[in-house]
């Protein structure tokens, strides 16, 4: 095998050049234009239900934008569920607000409503006041008890902000996830389902929030002739030709979802018989994950060949995403690290070509939020420790996933 397979890559449809040209044609390449309306009406029928969208510069400026909307700010706590990447908690940082981290339940992986319920009866009677708004996240695009998360939201009258930004295309009951809560949070990051090489979208209730949203997504500007300002914006709006990008991958989702869904066929199918290794699948009927990554678990009995090894070295770089841009690792462990038999089969699917990532690191354990509130059951951390993502993206053959399969096998200690 000489060649490199990757988790998930962007994969263009041939109508992106065509959109990008018509922008340089028209010298339209800047924060608006004929791309990024099209883009956001054909994000708005994927939508239904009246919703509308907003393009924007990234997937974290969404999350941003739908707490400010909710009036987040100095001293307000958001509810965030633990497991999940950075952005879901960060902007509640930016607006001064302090993120309070609500662990999963075992089936979707996702917040678990009973522990979110729990947790905003223990917040009141310790601040005196309601938390501003709950963030859960369709993890790995799985979706969320959503239903039973609205239920806890409108029984507080707390708003909901809905992470889909690995959920595209995923449904719930048949809706749309993203459209539940008072705003849904997209991501076209180039490992994402569609990409617009970088970007990110918002899905608003309606006309007015829409509006509000891009008056705060370009700078907040006063109707004057001149610049007036009267409160803080931000620069987060598309650009025309990633907008362009956009409407040619648009072209492409159903194709893509489609894909990922067949890879979790065949994972399926060719995992049958690998003792020690559970696929995650969605729970129940009314859960349609776009399987957005493959994710398995390793059982804690189950030995890797090599395992004896693992952490012996310090990674190079970073596994995944931000190569080149992080710190020196200080230590060979932290105090919550995946399984060493997990970390053996990372390492020995790297060697053989393959990108495989461990789960997300929960944000209750991440140092940079130590002091943080948390209301844990011990879901995610098991799960950190276990998980390892395996690649899914529309440029995985079944070529490649019989190989994979075949790799994650002969590592296997007999």
């Amino acid at each position: 095998m000489n060649k490199r397979i990757y988790l998930c890559l962007a994969h263009m449809s041939g109508q992106e050049q065509k959109y990008i040209k018509e922008a340089f044609d028209t010298n339209w390449v800047v924060p608006l234009g004929p791309n990024v309306n099209a883009f956001e009406q054909e994000l708005e029928n994927f939508a239904g239900e009246g919703k509308r969208v907003v393009a924007l510069s990234a997937g974290t400026a969404a999350v941003h934008l739908a707490l400010l909307a909710c009036g987040v700010g100095p001293g307000d706590e958001v509810l965030v569920q633990s497991f999940t990447f950075c952005a879901s908690s960060h902007p509640v940082t930016y607006l001064g607000a302090t993120p309070v981290f609500v662990d999963s339940e075992k089936e979707t992986w996702n917040m678990d409503p009973e522990l979110l319920e729990k947790a905003i009866k223990d917040r009141i009677t310790l601040t005196g006041r309601k938390p501003k708004a709950i963030v859960p996240v369709y993890l790995y695009g799985m979706p969320a008890k959503i239903e039973e998360i609205m239920a806890v939201a409108n029984k507080y009258d707390i708003p909901v902000i809905e992470d889909a930004a690995e959920g595209l295309g995923s449904r719930y009951d048949g809706q749309v996830c993203g459209t539940f809560g008072r705003y849904g949070v997209l991501s076209f990051n180039g490992n994402k389902m569609i990409t617009t090489s970088g970007g990110g979208a918002l899905i608003c209730p309606d006309e007015e929030a829409k509006r509000k949203i891009m008056f705060y997504a370009t700078q907040a500007r006063e109707s004057y002739p001149y610049y007036q300002h009267e409160e803080i914006g931000y620069n987060y709006r598309m650009s025309n030709i990633c907008a362009g990008i956009g409407r040619g991958q648009m072209t492409v989702l159903e194709e893509h979802i489609a894909h990922h869904k067949h890879v979790q066929d065949l994972y399926r199918e060719l995992l049958k018989g690998a003792e020690g290794i559970t696929l995650h699948e969605n729970p129940l009927d009314r859960f349609d994950s776009n399987f957005w990554l493959a994710t398995i678990l390793l059982d804690d009995d189950l030995h890797i060949q090599g395992e004896e090894h693992a952490y012996e070295a310090a990674v190079q770089g970073a596994v995944g995403g931000a190569a080149g841009v992080t710190h020196a690792a200080s230590a060979l462990h932290t105090d919550s690290e995946p399984n060493r038999n997990v970390e053996a089969m990372r390492m020995a699917l790297d060697v053989a070509g393959v990108e495989a990532r461990p789960l997300w690191k929960p944000m209750h354990l991440q140092p940079v939020y130590r002091n943080n509130p948390r209301y844990t059951n011990g879901t995610s951390e098991s799960l950190f420790k276990r998980g390892l993502c395996l690649p899914a993206g529309p440029c995985v053959s079944d070529e490649d996933i019989a190989y994979i399969v075949r790799i994650i096998k002969d590592c296997i200690r007999k």
